[in-house]
């Protein structure tokens, strides 16, 4: 299993368009991938369902962990990481 840390600092947190952007991303990859709101705590989301990803609550200062199964995990995780990264500065990836 492969994770990564990062905190969201999108101004609508991980909802709406950031949140369909990085489910597109994730839905492109073979592995199983999570997503947990470190901040809140709770059970994993699946990170290809937009409406375990609303159900997440992930607001702008929140921390995630994202963590990937499978034979493409690790592109999988450092490409949804730098995302969210990317979003905080204000591109799109």
């Amino acid at each position: 299993m492969i994770e990564g840390t990062v905190t969201v600092h999108h101004e609508v947190g991980l909802h709406a368009r950031p949140a369909a952007a990085f489910v597109k991303a994730a839905q492109k990859f073979e592995s199983d991938i999570s997503i947990v709101n470190v901040t809140r705590g709770g059970e994993p989301a699946n990170a290809k369902s937009i409406v375990q990803i609303f159900k997440i609550a992930v607001a702008q200062g929140h921390d995630v962990r994202i963590t990937a199964e499978g034979e493409d995990a690790r592109l999988a995780v450092d490409t949804l990481v730098a995302l969210i990264e990317a979003d905080a500065e204000g591109h799109s990836v």
